[in-house]
């Protein structure tokens, strides 16, 4: 599939109500029925192209671009390379719940917090393009383009079909638990859960099916972006020093080898 086939929107009931659940680590974008995406919100400039997250170390900049080239990818290693490992602990204890609300915008210390935006609307006009808001909002998205960088395919995302499109933790909330976050104290759980540096807007089906799996059981399906992913990653990973799995970081360092 190219990166510029479109999703076929009007899936089955079934499938929209499962891409609707919440499964630990990935959270959907709920409708909130009161924006009909023919709203008369104003058109917000396009978000540009995707940035490779070695030149986004802060999560601010839109996508999930390639690393490529001997010199990034050389990078890439040494980073994932530095991350601790070990065993993935038990998930019990683990609730959403111990993350705070979802999207919160009062989770100091990560980037577009309290600036009057809830997280998931500040992720998708971070990464939408021909972004549309509801009527009198310059907030609330309704409407938006998504290059979707785990599919690599380009979503017309409507709300009335919200579950097409999903914000995923790149780490996922039940991982960090059971590497380590149990035992951290609330706000930082908070700050993990609502960083941008943490969260993609991306296919809801591709979403569903990582769940709570780390890079060595779960990959984006489109190759191209797997070493950005990884280090995104790892990214993640070392800003919260949390360790990942021996075999995770086996893993993510295979996908930047060239």
């Amino acid at each position: 599939m190219t990166r510029h086939s479109r999703i076929r929107t009007g899936w089955a009931a079934g499938a929209a109500a499962l891409a609707l659940a919440l499964v630990t680590g990935c959270e959907g974008l709920e409708a909130d029925g009161d924006a009909p995406a023919s709203g008369g919100g104003a058109q917000a400039p396009a978000a540009g192209h995707a940035v490779s997250p070695l030149d986004n170390p802060d999560g601010t900049e839109p996508g999930l671009a390639p690393v490529t080239g001997d010199s990034p990818q050389a990078a890439a290693r040494k980073l994932i390379d530095g991350l601790p490992t070990k065993g993935r602990g038990p998930k019990t204890g683990y609730d959403r719940d111990e993350f705070g609300y979802a999207w919160m915008d009062t989770a100091d210390g990560v980037p577009l917090a309290r600036n009057g935006c809830d997280t998931r609307n500040d992720l998708l006009k971070r990464d939408g393009q021909e972004v549309r808001f509801k009527s009198g909002s310059d907030c609330v998205v309704i409407a938006m383009t998504l290059d979707d960088p785990y599919t690599g395919t380009s979503i017309e995302w409507r709300k009335q079909k919200a579950s097409e499109v999903q914000i995923d933790h790149v780490v996922p909330l039940s991982y960090s638990w059971q590497m380590g976050s149990s035992r951290w104290p609330e706000n930082k759980r908070e700050q993990l859960a609502n960083d941008p540096l943490n969260l993609l807007p991306v296919e809801g089906r591709a979403n569903s099916a990582k769940r709570d799996s780390g890079p060595a059981s779960w990959l984006p399906p489109d190759k191209a972006v797997r070493c950005a992913y990884a280090v995104r990653f790892a990214q993640v990973a070392a800003k919260y020093e949390l360790a990942v799995t021996e075999a995770d970081r086996a893993m993510m360092a295979k996908q930047c080898q060239g």
